[in-house]
């Protein structure tokens, strides 16, 4: 059973609407979402690149600067190392850009999801001496690579290191001792002594605020090129899942901008092969085209990404773009293989009993096992880990829920794995096979999850009838953009509709329609995607139901009218439990 949950955080509300123009429901959203006071409040509503905090803010990043003006005069040859992913790829992207643009000789390498695995590993630091290599730069990755960078000093390489991941660390009485690879400089905001005020930054943000600072150092850097490394930025921002809050809304808000008038020729590419004219949304990046730059990295090379960020011929360019859009269509086909297959072990076995779910699929693609693991959780609302076979060993990931601290839980099986990390909804693995079933058996026994944990839950940020919305509130509702993790799109609910028109549309009969009525008489267009049968037997009993939405414009032949889109439908009863 879904729990309904209504948001009661309490502010000033109609105060705070009256000081910023606003209407008194989005001054509730913003204080659900933790924006309280003036300054957090302007900048939430009104943020804009001149509120980002000063690169050179950041620990090491004169001594970064430092080392690139080095390899410009000195004419040092540079490699940079990324990572397969969204955030890597577009990271290297950034730096190699502005780097060739300054002068310096420089060239990549992407590691192989399977072959090389993620970040620096020893051969990469071997081939980077044997091929005369001066200064290694790292993006998306290397704060972990101690060992790597240490051999990589030894054979006389300068490295810089820019990352955003958490610096490892090792407890002595109680006290977490962090351990930093003894690179020349390390440019990541998470290090504890570094006084830059937003820790949150991905990536390619991070490699972002190098540019912008080797932008004061070098006039060949114009304004045109920190916008276009911007948007770079901002879809590595919303691909790799990042918090948008703080400087993260400003650089995504402001990239999007950028993004349908960008002048690189691989991104104008990819837009075209989507389809995507006009206005560019964080959900387009999120699930149209964050999933086509990550699909080389999942089923051949994340190269073939980075070639299209980089190139610069517009034929050449829609070449590379097609390739993804159609490597992208054979991931998903082969996730939703997976995920049927998944659902299929769970339901003829006992493992449809267990709280925590351990699925072994020896077909899986290792890469796609963590977008299975997500959808298997989307549907039984338990963690889960799905496992692979991969070279030698078994791989696997996890996707977890709130009520479950993932990393925690494994921790307790540590001894079955051959490497393991992760953090409370996320981890990854491999292991043995013929230690599945003992995992499996022991993650359950240690689970305390109740079946009240494993409810979908729904956090609505207002109780609001449906005649309160207009287009003049709808457009409001922009300020609030972009929406995604940690910046949530908002929830409403009314209570008391009746249904009327209910009609099922769609090629796939996979969207339901209806006019719906509040309890004040006002009427709206319904529009519904999910379960057509939980809806159909609810709309067609002639009760009042209770609804969660999300009110939009619909245009259609030039007409506009407001629609209702309906998240969940339940027969009707208080919207909180």
């Amino acid at each position: 059973m879904e729990k309904w949950v209504v948001a009661a955080k309490r502010a000033d509300f109609y105060g705070i609407a009256k000081k910023y123009g606003i209407d008194p429901v989005l001054a509730r959203i913003i204080r659900n979402r933790d924006v309280i006071g003036d300054p957090a409040i302007q900048m939430y509503l009104r943020g804009g690149l001149e509120d980002l905090h000063l690169p050179r803010e950041m620990k090491d990043m004169e001594k970064a600067i430092g080392l690139i003006m080095g390899a410009v005069r000195q004419k040092k040859k540079v490699r940079i190392i990324g990572d397969y992913d969204i955030d890597g790829v577009c990271s290297t992207a950034i730096l190699f850009r502005c780097f060739t643009k300054i002068g310096v000789h420089v060239d990549t390498y992407i590691p192989h999801r399977v072959m090389d695995g993620y970040g620096l590993n020893a051969d990469l630091v071997v081939r980077a001496i044997e091929d005369g290599v001066d200064l290694l730069v790292t993006c998306d990755n290397g704060i972990s690579a101690y060992q790597e960078i240490a051999s990589a000093k030894e054979g006389g390489m300068e490295v810089l290191i820019t990352d955003h991941h958490d610096i490892p660390y090792v407890e002595e009485d109680g006290e977490r001792i962090p351990i930093l690879p003894p690179a020349d400089a390390v440019v990541n905001p998470k290090q504890e002594d570094c006084p830059y005020p937003f820790k949150g930054l991905c990536g390619a943000a991070v490699a972002f605020k190098l540019v912008c600072a080797l932008h004061g150092e070098d006039d060949r850097i114009t304004k045109t090129d920190l916008e276009e490394y911007l948007v770079l930025a901002a879809i590595a921002t919303v691909g790799d899942v990042m918090e948008l809050q703080g400087e993260n809304r400003i650089l995504v808000k402001e990239g999007l901008k950028r993004l349908p008038g960008t002048k690189n020729a691989g991104l104008k590419a990819l837009l075209r092969a989507n389809g995507l004219e006009g206005e560019v949304t964080a959900y387009h990046v999120g699930f149209v085209l964050g999933p086509c730059i990550n699909a080389s990295g999942r089923l051949d090379t994340a190269r073939r990404s980075l070639e299209l960020l980089l190139e610069e011929d517009a034929q050449r360019a829609a070449v590379l773009a097609g390739d993804l859009v159609h490597m992208n269509e054979s991931r998903k086909s082969m996730t939703a293989q997976q995920v049927e297959e998944a659902l299929r072990l769970i339901q003829e076995s006992v493992l449809k009993e267990d709280r925590v779910l351990v699925v072994y699929l020896p077909k899986c693609h290792e890469s796609l096992a963590g977008i299975v693991a997500g959808r298997v959780r989307e549907q039984y609302h338990r963690p889960v880990f799905i496992l692979t076979d991969g070279e030698g060993v078994v791989k696997g990931s996890g996707r977890s829920i709130e009520a479950y601290p993932m990393y925690d839980e494994m921790v307790k099986c540590s001894d079955l794995f051959i490497k393991f990390g992760g953090h409370p909804m996320a981890a990854g693995l491999s292991m043995e096979r013929e230690k599945i079933e003992e995992l499996r058996r022991r993650l359950n026994e240690q689970c305390t999850l109740d079946p009240r944990d494993m409810a979908p839950k729904f956090v609505i940020d207002v109780p609001m009838p449906i005649g309160y919305v207009t287009e003049d509130l709808i457009m409001q509702m922009k300020l609030l953009e972009p929406f995604g993790k940690g910046n949530t799109k908002p929830l409403f609910a009314q209570k008391g509709i009746r249904v009327e028109g209910f009609s099922i549309v769609g090629k796939k009969k996979n969207v339901a329609k209806m006019t719906l009525e509040g309890e004040d008489g006002s009427r709206r267009e319904g529009i519904y995607f999910g379960d057509m049968d939980k809806i159909t037997e609810i709309s067609s009993s002639g009760d009042l139901i209770s609804i969660l939405y999300y009110p939009q414009i619909n245009e259609y032949q030039g007409r506009k009218n407001i629609q209702i889109v309906i998240q969940s439908v339940r027969a009707d009863k208080p919207v909180s439990d």
